[in-house]
């Protein structure tokens, strides 16, 4: 994740392509347990791997700035960095942390009092792309520029580094001393990625410097050139690079819309892509009719594509319109028609295409979850949030978007960390699992009753109840985007997750848990605030800008205007009765639903309504289908993506929403920010830094902070993970599932693909050599 998101910087897998671990990073290898998916890239051993070649790898847009650490960083600037960059610790299959031998010999805490002091030793050979070692002048200079104390420095995140003290050379060059002031569980995020001395060292090369080019690299590619017209940024193989070469000549990063992703995997211009659903759908569509097993839809028309849905009545229409009398409407008729069977047969020629390529499947270091606005409204007692995370049936949920895809369907069972992480523990119990009854009695003790008398006035509308209103301007359906499941932090503005800050704003809330510090609550007219400073770790780190650029301005729908039609309490139509006289208005009650003091139980259920976003909006359904039950009513939203975040979620304007955020490796430090207690700023705005529902707690903020400090790694990861205990106890967000990673491979293509937890080793990436004589033989 680096909370801009996305995440991750590094790939481990078995044999040759193993990293080792060093010293100081194999401690509770069993913690955390499985992965919940492994890895599908094809793992091949070097010596099996062509030497040459050139991949076409898509992104979703090619990166505003090559520096990491700015705020417009997205994952197009972390895929880069971490081909070309030094990270001196990557993550494995399971998401863990481990040293990076191309760059570290060792790297260990050698003090703890009276301060922390880390040694790192270098590798020797390391060197930047113009010939100068790699050494403590650059960690200096990238401390300097990221610990808060310069503003001059444009950063968007600096923690870790505001607690390192000083940075010195060790006993040899290839030795950095860093000593901190502080004790700082996490120092293994720090200097991953490590930009040299020439971008860091003055706040006009940082802030500007690095945005469209790096002249220095150290890493198995180069940058080379960035084209905009094209689309296109080169990585050439790094001349100077003193590891393993890398395996490909070029890696060509291609800005490619998700919805256009077929296509161009069609049309010969991708390699390698993730994909939605429907992309996955149409390249197994692909196959299974090259193996003979498809078969045509009714009357001999596509089983899918774009004639698919004509009936042979409308295709007689139409044929006769184009023929008819009316020449006007015949000539549009026959354009119709000549720009519809263009189409079916552009879509035929992208299935044959298509049918050479793989999907390779994993489950994608981050968690779909459903977040409840604790500041105001129904969802500020505590109770009320119980009661509706006890209605959800939790794998039901996650079988629905998993299932299908073939991936395991496990709830996940904590907001820190995924399964294989050693942080991770199911503790989903301190909430408690599905329960109707125990539901219910949440809600009667917090004074919601069924059939409760309704005071508030009945207003007409037209629709159905609880009917979506959509506000969304961006085009949706089957195959126009991404999944829909939208993660915080990955910058996809492409797709629905457009780049910006945690700037948003939000009104003040009006009602606060009883007895419980878990809902912040500042007065009427106050505004939130997000934090400037966001979490750093480097494997968390994209976590900032498109947290907030996400689906378009909807206003609150007024709860009482469908009051009136709910469980047939309103004048039966058949009747042919008028609408009920004001005065008799107070006789009305909230039938099977539930209400109080006047009022029935309504929830603002906000969405995405852009493109690809039909899984989100389905699970969306299946939860208001779930609290319907319960007697509480839900009031969907459909908004547009470009204002999801900004205008919603990091404002308040919800009170039910699903988003995803990244997994990281340092929970202690990432975790904070998204969970730690709203504060009151000094201008009476409440301050919330990343946490959009609003509720946290003084212990939960006291046990991050104990797990921050503790170098004791085993005791750090019992301390985050009764925060996240905590965490459920308080029911301000409930984790579901993690997200499914789908990804579009030529034939031929190794050691690439759905990386699940893990991150890309570039230079064993490339084309399988072809099979000898030898090996044909044996086959």
């Amino acid at each position: 994740m680096s909370q801009r998101r996305r995440r991750s910087l590094a790939l481990l897998t078995s044999g040759v392509l193993a990293l080792p671990l060093l010293t100081g990073c194999g401690a509770g290898d069993d913690e955390g347990g499985p992965a919940a998916a492994g890895q599908d890239i094809a793992t091949t051993t070097r010596d099996k791997v062509a030497d040459g070649g050139v991949l076409r790898w898509a992104v979703d847009a090619l990166p505003d700035t090559l520096n990491a650490f700015q705020a417009d960083a997205d994952a197009a600037t972390s895929r880069i960095a971490g081909a070309v960059l030094p990270h001196l610790f990557v993550l494995d299959a399971k998401g863990r942390p481990v040293a990076n031998p191309d760059y570290l010999e060792k790297a260990e805490v050698i003090e703890r009092e009276p301060k922390q002091v880390v040694l790192y030793k270098l590798n020797q050979q390391a060197v930047w792309s113009d010939g100068r070692e790699i050494g403590a002048p650059d960690f200096v200079a990238q401390w300097r520029a990221l610990n808060g104390k310069d503003s001059a420095y444009w950063t968007a995140r600096n923690a870790g580094y505001e607690r390192i003290e000083k940075i010195e050379k060790g006993k040899t060059d290839l030795e950095v001393r860093v000593t901190f002031s502080k004790p700082y569980a996490d120092w293994r995020s720090l200097f991953s990625p490590l930009y040299p001395k020439q971008v860091t060292g003055t706040p006009d090369a940082f802030n500007e410097g690095a945005r469209g080019t790096l002249k220095v690299t150290a890493g198995p590619f180069a940058l080379g050139a960035i084209d905009k017209k094209t689309g296109t940024a080169a990585l050439t193989r790094n001349p100077r690079w003193w590891g393993r070469q890398a395996k490909l000549d070029t890696l060509v990063l291609t800005a490619v819309p998700r919805a256009e992703r077929p296509a161009a995997l069609a049309a010969g211009k991708l390699d390698l892509a993730e994909i939605d659903r429907s992309g996955a759908d149409r390249i197994a569509l692909a196959r299974r009719e090259a193996s003979g097993k498809g078969g045509a839809g009714a009357g001999g028309a596509p089983a899918h594509g774009p004639g698919a849905a004509m009936t042979p009545a409308q295709a007689t229409l139409s044929w006769a319109t184009a023929f008819g009398a009316d020449e006007e409407k015949a000539a549009q008729e026959k354009e119709s028609r000549t720009k519809h069977t263009e189409s079916v047969k552009r879509y035929a020629d992208e299935q044959k295409a298509l049918r050479g390529f793989r999907v390779r499947k994993s489950l994608e270091p981050a968690y779909t979850q459903l977040a409840m606005n604790g500041a105001s409204g129904p969802l500020a007692d505590e109770r009320v949030r119980r009661a509706v995370a006890r209605a959800l049936d939790r794998q039901a949920l996650a079988e629905l978007v998993l299932k299908p895809l073939g991936l395991p369907a496990k709830p996940v069972g904590s907001h820190v960390a995924l399964a294989g992480q050693q942080a991770y523990a199911d503790n989903s119990d301190a909430l408690g699992g599905q329960d109707a009854k125990a539901a219910q009695a949440l809600l009667a003790d917090a004074g919601w009753r069924r059939g409760g008398k309704l005071t508030e006035p009945a207003a007409a509308k037209a629709g159905p109840e609880s009917a979506p209103q959509d506000d969304g301007k961006t085009p949706a359906g089957p195959g126009t985007g991404n999944d829909g499941l939208y993660i915080v932090g990955q910058d996809d503005g492409a797709n629905g997750d457009g780049a910006g800050t945690p700037d948003g704003t939000a009104a003040g809330a009006d009602g606060k848990a009883p007895g419980a510090d878990t809902a912040a609550s500042p007065a009427d007219g106050e505004r939130d605030r997000v934090s400037p400073v966001l979490a750093p770790a480097p494997f968390g780190a994209q976590q900032q800008a498109s947290l907030l650029a996400q689906a378009a301005m909807a206003r609150p729908v007024d709860d009482a205007k469908r009051s009136a039609a709910r469980d047939g309490d309103a004048a039966d139509p058949a009747k042919g009765s008028p609408a009920p006289a004001p005065a008799k208005q107070a006789g009305r009650t909230s039938g099977n639903m539930l209400a109080k003091d006047g009022k029935a139980l309504t929830l603002r259920f906000v969405l995405p309504a852009g493109p690809g976003s039909e899984s989100l909006r389905t699970v969306g359904e299946r939860i208001s289908q779930m609290l319907r039950k319960l007697g509480v009513n839900t009031e969907t939203t459909k908004v547009a993506d470009d204002s999801f975040f900004k205008d919603h979620i990091a404002s308040g304007q919800y009170d039910l929403a699903l988003y995803s955020w990244p997994a990281t490796a340092f929970p202690a430090t990432d975790a904070r920010p998204i969970f730690a207690k709203p504060e009151p700023a000094a201008d009476g705005s409440l301050l919330v830094e990343q946490n959009y529902t609003r509720v946290g707690t003084d212990h939960i903020d006291q046990l991050f902070d104990q797990a921050l400090g503790e170098l004791d790694e085993a005791q750090s990861r019992e301390l985050v993970r009764k925060a996240d205990a905590r965490i459920w106890a308080a029911a301000g967000s409930i984790p579901l599932f993690q997200r499914p990673e789908l990804v579009a491979v030529k034939p031929g293509l190794v050691n690439a693909g759905a990386f699940g937890l893990g991150a890309p080793r570039y230079q064993d990436i490339g084309w399988k050599k072809a099979a000898t004589a030898k090996e044909k033989k044996k086959k």
